[in-house]
């Protein structure tokens, strides 16, 4: 190696102005070979990870290899099956352990009439009542029986019907926590299971005040129910149901019309259980004339002599047949039915799901992977590249009209857009046809009614469908304006960051806020409006600055331009990530360690120290250069 030149000879370099003072850290040059191995910048979160094949080709097995290899494929195919149809009985099980730990809850709460005409606590109530029995069928139909019944007008039921078609999106998103497991996998998982939610609260915030200032949503359907003489037709095709009904009934049966007979005010129903026990019954009515003093108002009455005759009649119902499930002859009361099946049917969701998680990252590798995903997120060639999501909206239609669920069908594509088969901006559009579709099976089961109720249910479905179908026409057409997506990658990288803050979105959205609008409009309207309008307020300040402290810094006043003159909790989810992580025994933000003296806390740091020093043995320094209180900068010498 040359001599290295002495300070002060002319073979040293000149310092201008432009070179480093010696006071400053000099920082050792890597050697070349090392900055062209160099990682690059960290990979973006959001795009599909590549499904690598990292078997033996399919050209280099022989003819044993072969037919191993279709065999297990065609093994693990039928076993996708079995679990994907595991996953969805476990779903239906969910639903009715809902119903039985809060149906009869859900029946009290539609019984407040006064409450009722008030469209924000008919939203609310719409948002708790399908929560509570995991189906916007069962509460849809519960609005119907109140329409029919004369306890609620369809004006009054819109709002109940938009709250109900945001309460059906909690199920995919429950489904997306049990990706928790991995960062990105639960960070994408987490945003395809939301943008349905924020759908249909973005959808919901502009309608629902559309609606009440001039009943557009009310006024389309009603003409529509006039100008089309419809009749009573059959009922909606059972298409999944015939495959997964007879596991789930041989599992429980409900009487669902023991929650539709509280909310219409029926006293013996309080007193039934929910439980079907008996499942074929023969009701003998007897008719008999006797004599009345005066006729009762819609009795049949006639005069014979000086006497007046009315027709009276009673009616018994004999028990023939008892069905056929576990809990039949279970002496046990509905909510600890329902909490035994809720417990059961989460371990199987969750089992199911992870399993088909992993049989599907086994399964796609190599080009059936790329075949897929080019199937799947590909766009038409210009200028047809736009009709792609319009086919992805009624691909997700065709599929919930198949599976009659749409919750079925987006918790089906959460864990596909987790693991990263399917993008987020070709779920958005599935999901938006999956709202379509699940209204359309609405409708063909409302033209099923009997004639009484015929219109109303018909009106009330046909309200669903065209509330789905503004919003589309809102959030999907112009690319600007797909806001939901936006706002799901947003909370989508803050719950991949604090993975606990799924759990408190999911508390806060689907129960807190729904009860704490039903409870102030229990208090009155006046006390809605009072605490209401200024949290509303603030809450749009708060967006508004938001806005501009990212984009228009220089408009806003100093002490506006950041939020750092709040307390520290206010404004930064460090401390509360802190308190939390602490608080279930974990060491660290992004440790899973379960003592604090364990080493994986300082895996991550140690990681950072190796590969510097890899570095720093391929380098070519003088160590004399190196400041040593630099504590940053480690030196050669020290390895």
């Amino acid at each position: 190696m040359a001599p290295r030149p002495e300070v002060g000879t002319d073979s040293s370099p000149r310092l201008d102005d432009s070179t480093p003072s010696k006071d400053m850290a000099i920082l050792p040059a890597y050697s070349t070979v090392d900055l062209v191995n160099e990682d690059k910048d960290q990979d973006d979160p959001w795009d599909l990870p590549e499904l690598k094949d990292t078997g033996v080709k399919w050209s280099e097995l022989d003819t044993q290899g072969k037919i191993m290899r279709v065999l297990t494929g065609i093994v693990k195919f039928i076993l996708l099956l079995s679990l994907l149809y595991l996953f969805i009985c476990s779903l239906d099980v969910l639903s009715s352990a809902f119903q039985l730990v809060g149906g009869k809850a859900a029946g009290d709460i539609f019984q407040d009439n006064a409450v009722l005409s008030n469209p924000v606590a008919g939203l609310v109530i719409g948002v708790l009542v399908t929560v509570l029995v995991q189906s916007s069928s069962t509460s849809s139909s519960i609005v119907v029986s109140m329409v029919s019944s004369g306890l609620l007008d369809v004006e009054s039921a819109v709002p109940i019907i938009m709250g109900a078609n945001i309460g059906t999106s909690v199920t995919n998103t429950i489904v997306a926590m049990m990706q928790a497991g991995d960062r990105n996998e639960f960070r994408r998982a987490f945003a395809g299971a939301t943008v349905h939610d924020f759908f249909n609260w973005l959808s919901v915030l502009i309608l629902l005040p559309l609606e009440v200032a001039t009943g557009v949503l009310y006024k389309i359907t009603h003409h529509l129910i006039k100008a089309f003489n419809i009749q009573t037709g059959e009922d909606a095709p059972d298409l999944l149901n015939v495959i997964t009904d007879p596991l789930t009934d041989s599992i429980i049966q409900l009487d669902k019309s023991v929650i539709t007979g509280i909310a219409t005010g029926d006293p013996a129903a309080r007193n039934k259980s929910l439980i079907k026990v008996w499942c074929k019954k023969y009701t003998n009515t007897s008719f008999w004339n006797t004599t009345v003093e005066n006729c009762t108002t819609g009795g049949v009455c006639w005069e014979e002599g000086n006497q007046t005759w009315t027709q009276m009649n009673s009616s018994s119902t004999i028990n023939l047949e008892k069905c056929i499930h576990l809990f039949v002859n279970v002496n046990l009361p509905d909510l600890a039915v329902g909490l035994i099946l809720l417990a059961l049917s989460l371990l199987v969701l969750c089992s199911c799901l992870i399993l088909i998680v992993k049989l599907l990252n086994s399964m796609l590798k190599g080009q059936v992977a790329v075949v897929i995903k080019k199937v799947l997120n590909t766009d038409f060639p210009f200028p047809f590249a736009w009709v792609t999501g319009y086919i992805a909206i009624m691909v997700g239609a065709g599929m919930t009209f198949i599976v009659q669920s749409s919750s079925v069908f987006t918790s089906a594509i959460t864990p596909l857009v987790g693991i990263g088969v399917i993008s987020l901006e070709r779920a958005y559009p599935l999901t938006l046809g999956s709202n379509i579709g699940t209204t359309t099976t609405a409708i063909l089961a409302a033209m099923a009614s009997p004639g009484e109720t015929l219109a109303n249910s018909l009106q009330i479905a046909l309200c669903h469908f065209f509330f789905n179908i503004f919003g589309i026409a809102l959030w999907y057409p112009i690319p600007f304006m797909r806001v939901p997506i936006r706002l799901a990658r947003g909370l989508g990288n803050h719950t991949a960051q604090y993975r606990w803050f799924a759990a408190l979105y999911l508390f806060l959205c689907f129960l807190v806020l729904p009860l704490a609008v039903f409870g102030l409009s229990v208090a009155g309207w006046q006390v809605l409006v009072g605490v209401g309008v200024p949290i509303v307020v603030l809450v749009i300040f708060v967006i508004i600055v938001n806005v501009m402290q990212s984009r228009c810094m220089h408009y806003l006043p100093k002490g506006l331009r950041s939020w750092d003159f709040l307390p520290l909790p206010l404004h930064s989810m460090e401390p509360w990530d802190t308190m939390v992580t602490t608080t279930f025994g974990f060491c660290g933000r992004r440790c899973c360690c379960c003592c604090r003296c364990s080493n994986c806390c300082n895996k991550q740091e140690e990681e950072m120290i190796t590969s510097i020093s890899k570095k720093s043995l391929e380098m070519y320094d003088n160590p004399t250069l190196t400041r040593d209180d630099d504590p940053k900068i480690i030196k050669a010498s020290q390895f």
